[in-house]
């Protein structure tokens, strides 16, 4: 044990010197990746999350400049609860259901028209409002609502409508109208539809598409540089219903969709926006889910996660081999890292994807024995 002291003594000595030098060099590294950051995509990528466009508003008032005003304060709160659906957990709204439209606004960091129409008393405009992704964080936090604003990978949705007549891809239908007019390119999980044009209507037809000619289906997603293509078939089922179905793998898992969906009003176009909606919905929940499940997981194992520097001592060079090997042969240590050497013992940075506890088990196995002595962790042979 005395021979064991003095190394560890050695070693402070030695360790803090380099501890110092280490400090200097991460400052100095973290400013500079702090300084390439900047204005990096995934920046940018985060901050569309928290930007919501086509805020439709129609409003009248006393005159156009009041109109505008309150034209404004509406598009705002639209916008809002927009974002809540977007990046929130389902009771989000409840919860802040009693937030004043000039709260709203105090979280408002921009606002742009996309276009806009005015009378004597009269605006109407679709806008586009950005949020502070900061302010918004922090009142998600204080009401404890749950949110995610990780962006899914873009998927590409083909609508193929099923007729009598046949299968109905590029021209007019309401399948593929309901799917444009859903709009979800900024979502949490952005959908892109084709634009049907010229070339297209080459690389794909209804039938390839229902046949699922995977050449030709990624060729199709190779163009419009999404993750993945999901093919998505419908039909009429009466006068004021309609069947959807789309099946596949993709960036939110596993999909399987087969449902009809029944308009009280508007027939069929109706029906096939509500199946549009519902389709993206329940895209929309399985990568909230999925994401959810990956933090809590990645939490657990953080949390289990032992990070320990150590002194090894060792007799020989044969020795200090031996148990090197044993150290990266044990189940669950992840990383052995040897910061210095000496001719009678190691500084090792060692991390195992396990508590203390199990690692002291495990290393016992191994005939290694993990203690403490001064302070300072060590690992020998027995």
């Amino acid at each position: 044990m005395r021979r064991l002291s003095a190394h560890i003594g050695a070693w402070r000595r030695l360790i803090h010197g380099m501890q110092t030098a280490s400090a200097a060099w991460l400052l100095l590294a973290t400013l500079a990746l702090a300084a390439m950051i900047g204005g990096v995509p995934a920046a940018a990528a985060e901050k569309d999350v928290f930007t919501v466009s086509g805020i439709e508003v129609d409003v009248t008032d006393k005159d156009a400049a009041t109109a505008k005003l309150k034209a404004i304060t509406e598009a705002q709160v639209k916008a809002f609860r927009k974002l809540l659906r977007r990046i929130a957990t389902p009771e989000a709204e409840k919860r802040l259901a009693r937030l004043s439209p000039r709260d709203i606004g105090r979280l408002m960091s921009s606002l742009s028209v996309e276009e806009e129409r005015t009378g004597p008393r009269q605006y109407i405009g679709r806008l586009t409002i950005r949020f502070s992704p900061r302010k918004v964080r922090a009142l998600l936090r204080k009401a404890g609502v749950g949110y995610i604003t990780e962006r899914a990978p873009r998927i590409l949705i083909v609508p193929v409508w099923q007729t009598a007549e046949g299968p109905v891809l590029w021209q007019p239908n309401p399948w593929m109208a309901a799917w444009r007019e859903l709009d979800a390119e900024e979502a949490l999980v952005p959908v892109v539809i084709p634009a049907g044009d010229e070339t297209d209507r080459q690389t794909l037809t209804a039938e390839d598409a229902l046949a699922g000619d995977a050449g030709k289906l990624e060729a199709l997603k190779l163009r419009y540089d999404t993750e993945a293509v999901l093919v998505a078939v419908a039909g009429p089922k009466g006068e004021n219903a309609v069947r959807a179905v789309m099946t596949g793998d993709s960036p939110v898992g596993r999909i399987a969709f087969d449902k009809t969906y029944i308009a009280e009003t508007d027939g069929i176009e109706e029906a096939a926006r509500m199946a549009a909606r519902r389709f993206h919905e329940v895209m929309t929940w399985k990568w909230k889910k999925k994401v959810a499940a990956r933090r809590q997981a990645e939490a657990k194992a953080r949390a289990a996660q032992t990070r320990l520097q150590v002194i090894v001592p060792f007799s020989s060079l044969r020795e200090w081999q031996q148990i090197r090997a044993r150290l990266a042969s044990i189940p669950g240590v992840t990383d052995v890292d040897v910061s210095a050497l000496s001719g009678t013992s190691a500084v090792v940075n060692l991390s195992a994807a396990m508590s203390i506890d199990q690692l002291r088990a495990a290393l016992q196995a191994s005939r290694l024995h993990l203690g403490q002595s001064g302070g300072r962790w060590y690992v020998q042979a027995f």
